[in-house]
């Protein structure tokens, strides 16, 4: 079936300064189509949906639209007319005398989903993400062809958005968005487009089909390009032989061998480049006892106790508002508890990752900001200068000597981030680190802190990140309840819905039958591996493999051992090891291949 073109985009040029972001590109959105827009933070990923959305015009091109395509856009940091109340910013140019009663009860209706309940309260008294979530309710209730979405699931936590997944699936429009939660692409778009040194790249399908596309295209891309400097090679002999331009034939063969000279080579992909050493830990970590906190009567945090251990890595959940950013601040030494008291061993050394780039001045130069912190850092490489690392974090030269109030939200998020690493701390406190960071320096930052030797505490509402990263979840259960899972985000889903199945099924044996894997079976949104486990899946066949053979190796020496009792009881003992860690491995196997099994019949529709 043929989709009707809703918007085209020939020979776009768009450039801010020196920086070109558009170079002569050209783009188009069919009906229906959800398109996922990503690449690196400065890339101009923004700028595309202002220019799709007519909010910026372009250096040069021409755009086409449909008459009665109609476009609704949400920016990345709405601004709201002074004095105004949060229903009627909700319903602000959407509403009339014939349909005020409907489009209110909508507002509502959306507004609670998103945890507002006190509709005459003034959007001044309103934090950024809540005047965020606030904007995104007015664009879903604007009648549009096309939905702009700017960041739309900053500030949501894990709740809010399901619910908006499954309402941008079920919307009838088209959707183009930036947003950096790899789990809400995977579920939403139908097409990715990357914006990359100017140009852009499209995939089919969603996110995890995009990163397999990727690859190919960009293993393509080099196999051609060696293939063309092996011909150039062998052509530029044929010249250095003597060629002369005698002939017609030799000239146009001449002319061909200057043409493949001229052509750029392949630009390496441009990559953040993460390393550092953390400072030394010594036996004592972190310690909080009966620690307290209330707000205006409410509580947040009620006797909470937790000693850290070395390399713990921790992810704190919970709705908007329930006291994690709070805790946070309390093992930081910003916020002291009302009761209860928190110890901090001698060596520990806090890098904090705050929500709002609240310690950053934007009137300082890019160089001078991270050179308050040192001159040079310690890597795995030796010392670098904080030159060096800001060309790491990709702030070329002329970027390093720009005041930080030129950079875009996501390299100002990139740059507090570095400043950070450049302290060398052993204990790093990310909250909300997932917040307009591209997701290229969100794997990054993945394998970094894969790495770190230290402790890690994350506050995060991106689902994949936090499956990703850690290891032990503390959710805030309300009433100042915080309770402890073991296992990433989807691992605390699994122990949630066991906790919710009926009394009478525990009472009769059946929660057998719905251990991790049978769980995994009945949550339809979960038919996919997580990052662990996708690893896991691909190497686990060879490592049962080794340890089979180790097995035999065992038997051979348990035989030639067998008058030597001292040196046979220790190979008997190593055996028995083997053989348990082969059972365990074995259990797994048939786990993932299951799991697998149903990921291939949920994605052939069966």
């Amino acid at each position: 079936m043929i989709k009707m073109n809703l918007l085209t985009m020939e020979h776009i040029t768009k450039s801010y300064t020196n920086r070109v972001l558009l170079d002569d590109e050209g783009f188009s959105i069919n009906e229906n189509e959800k398109i996922g827009v990503i690449g690196i933070n400065g890339m101009g990923k923004s700028t595309l949906l202002k220019v799709a959305a007519g909010i910026e015009p372009c250096d040069s091109g021409k755009i086409s639209m449909g008459g009665q395509v109609k476009i609704c856009y949400l920016p990345q940091t709405p601004v709201f007319q002074e004095g105004t109340t949060i229903l009627k910013a909700a319903v602000e140019g959407n509403v009339d005398e014939l349909n005020r009663w409907t489009i209110e009860a909508d507002a509502k209706a959306m507004l609670n989903r998103l945890e507002f309940t006190d509709y005459e309260e003034r959007i001044d008294h309103m934090s950024g993400g809540q005047k965020k979530r606030v904007a995104l309710v007015n664009a879903l209730l604007t009648p549009a062809d096309i939905l702009v979405l700017d960041e739309p699931t900053n500030h949501l936590d894990n709740a809010m958005s399901e619910w908006l997944e499954e309402y941008l699936i079920s919307f009838r429009g088209a959707i183009l968005m930036v947003t950096h939660d790899r789990y809400f692409l995977d579920r939403v778009a139908t097409r990715i487009v990357e914006v990359d040194q100017g140009k852009i790249y499209s995939y089919p399908g969603n996110y995890s089909q995009f990163v397999r596309l990727k690859e190919e295209r960009q293993s393509m891309a080099l196999a051609t390009e060696r293939k063309r400097k092996s011909i150039l090679k062998t052509e530029l002999e044929w010249l250095s032989r003597g060629a002369r331009a005698r002939s017609t034939k030799q000239k146009a063969h001449i002319d061909r061998i200057k043409a493949m000279q001229e052509i750029r080579d392949i630009q390496e992909e441009k990559r953040v480049s993460m390393d550092s050493v953390a400072s030394r830990m010594g036996n004592k970590t972190i310690e909080l006892a009966g620690i307290s906190k209330s707000y205006d009567g409410r509580k947040v945090i009620e006797d909470y106790n937790y000693i850290f251990l070395k390399n713990d890595r921790i992810g704190i959940i919970g709705p908007n508002g329930c006291g994690k950013s709070t805790l946070l601040r309390i093992i930081n030494g910003i916020v002291k508890p009302d009761a209860g008291s928190l110890d901090i061993g001698q060596t520990i050394r806090m890098g904090y990752f705050s929500q709002e780039n609240e310690y950053m001045d934007d009137s300082m130069r890019v160089i001078d900001y991270v050179k308050e912190v040192g001159e040079y850092i310690t890597t795995s490489d030796g010392k670098i200068t904080a030159s060096q690392m800001l060309e790491n974090f990709l702030f070329d030269g002329a970027l390093q000597w720009s005041k930080i109030e030129k950079l875009s939200g996501g390299e100002k998020r990139r740059l507090y981030l570095l400043r950070i690493l450049m302290g060398a701390p052993n204990v790093l406190i990310l909250d909300e680190p997932t917040n307009d960071l591209d997701i290229q320096t969100l794997t990054i930052l993945e394998d970094y802190l894969d790495r770190f030797d230290g402790i890690i505490i994350i506050v995060s509402h991106d689902r994949y990140f936090l499956d990703r990263t850690v290891n032990r979840i503390f959710s805030f259960e309300g009433d100042g309840v915080i309770r402890q899972f073991e296992g990433g985000y989807s691992d605390y889903l699994i122990r949630k819905e066991l906790e919710a199945l009926p009394e009478e099924t525990a009472v009769s044996g059946e929660i057998k039958e719905c251990n991790t894997k049978n769980a995994w079976k009945k949550r339809e949104k979960k038919l996919k591996f997580s990052f662990k486990e996708q690893r896991e899946f691909e190497t686990i066949d060879d490592e049962i493999a080794a340890l089979e053979d180790k097995i035999e190796e065992l038997n051979s020496q348990v035989a030639a051992n067998a008058t030597n009792s001292a040196r046979l009881n220790e190979l008997l003992g190593e055996k028995e090891e083997m053989e348990q860690k082969l059972e365990e491995k074995m259990e797994r196997w048939v786990y993932l291949n299951d799991l697998n099994e149903q990921i291939q019949k949920s994605q052939s529709g069966m």
